[in-house]
């Protein structure tokens, strides 16, 4: 009885142990919680991410940074010491930015769905910023199938943070720009296709929105070894947010991301370093046609080509804004090749 009841009580103070090294954010209007708040860190490290629930890991912020600054919808929600983290729960003002309306153009029956919008797209090595780009782009969907036929790149902006070197075996040091793209909606219009034996999903029911949180993990107990690199804890997170009580058709679609962690070194190198992809669309327009041809420019990481200044739209995720705050004239965009 007495190993019974001491085998309970480790349980306890594990749970709450675990329990009090998770923070939740909600939104302080709706006391709903927030995915995809990212923690900033002082030295404009991403130190955490909101999943679907809200959570974060404690453990994942370091005292010595002081003071984090939480982004949320690509805006400044707030800036809070480390000892603001000792409460379980801490509310944001959500209300920074309306949802933007989807304008459809023209619903007459038509071979193809078009999905216009704005994209964002950012790698870190370690918590830091190595490369940003973003632009507009749009999506092609069979209007039969819903499945994606192509996707079309219009504009873009590319930024680099560090110089690389020429160490091919220092991977904490190399360029990650070639990582750079608009995201993959190849199942958004089928969602049924991500019902499969290694992804999980969740749902969570929005003050404004409905979003679906999927998950996939692998080489999670052994390290993948190729050419003397080593690869490790890959993962993948789609998050897609649809009109609140919807069908949650591509009609429907708000918002899609997606970030994928890989974890790698060379075998000289002692620890393996985290690179985070993050790519991110917002629909802007939606249109039909019979025709799947436009105007496009090819989605070259090496320099931006554009021809408006399309960020200073009051709409548009301008994540550029964010990271310079921290790093000033150390993000550098590269030269523009309209």
């Amino acid at each position: 009885m007495k190993k019974v009841y001491l085998v309970y009580l480790l349980f306890c103070m594990v749970s709450i142990f675990t329990h009090a090294q998770t923070i939740t954010f909600v939104s302080e209007k709706s006391n709903i919680p927030l995915p995809k708040v990212s923690v900033f860190g002082r030295d404009g490290s991403i130190l955490a991410y909101s999943d679907i629930d809200g959570k974060i890991d404690k453990q994942s912020l370091s005292p010595a940074q002081e003071k984090f600054q939480l982004v949320y919808n690509n805006f400044l929600v707030a800036t809070l010491s480390y000892s603001d983290f000792d409460q379980p729960v801490i509310k944001i003002n959500d209300q920074v930015k309306e949802i933007e309306t989807v304008v459809i153009k023209n619903n007459k029956p038509a071979k193809y769905i078009l999905i216009k919008g704005n994209f964002n797209s950012y790698v870190t090595v370690n918590n830091k910023l190595n490369a940003y780009a973003d632009g507009i782009v749009t999506y092609t969907f069979d209007n039969k199938t819903k499945k994606l036929k192509s996707s079309h790149v219009e504009q873009y902006r590319v930024y680099r943070l560090i110089d690389p070197k020429k160490e091919k075996n220092q991977t904490a040091f190399w360029d990650y720009g070639s990582s750079l793209g608009i995201p993959n909606m190849k199942k958004v219009g089928t969602l049924d296709e991500y019902k499969k034996k290694n992804i999980k999903i969740k749902e969570l029911k929005g003050s404004s929105k409905d979003e679906i949180e999927v998950t996939g993990e692998y080489l999670q107990q052994k390290e993948f070894a190729l050419f003397g690199f080593r690869f490790f804890d890959l993962r993948g997170i789609q998050n897609i947010a649809f009109e609140k009580n919807s069908q949650k058709t591509l009609k429907d679609l708000l918002e899609f991301n997606e970030i994928l962690f890989i974890k790698l070194k060379h075998k000289s190198e002692e620890n393996y370093n985290q690179v985070i992809s993050y790519q991110n669309f917002y629909p802007s327009e939606m249109n039909f046609s019979d025709s799947n041809d436009m105007d496009e420019v090819k989605f070259n990481k090496d320099y931006s080509n554009y021809k408006t200044q399309y960020w200073q739209d009051p709409s548009f995720p301008n994540m550029q804004t964010i990271f310079s705050s921290f790093f000033k004239d150390d993000l550098k965009e590269k030269q523009n090749k309209k």
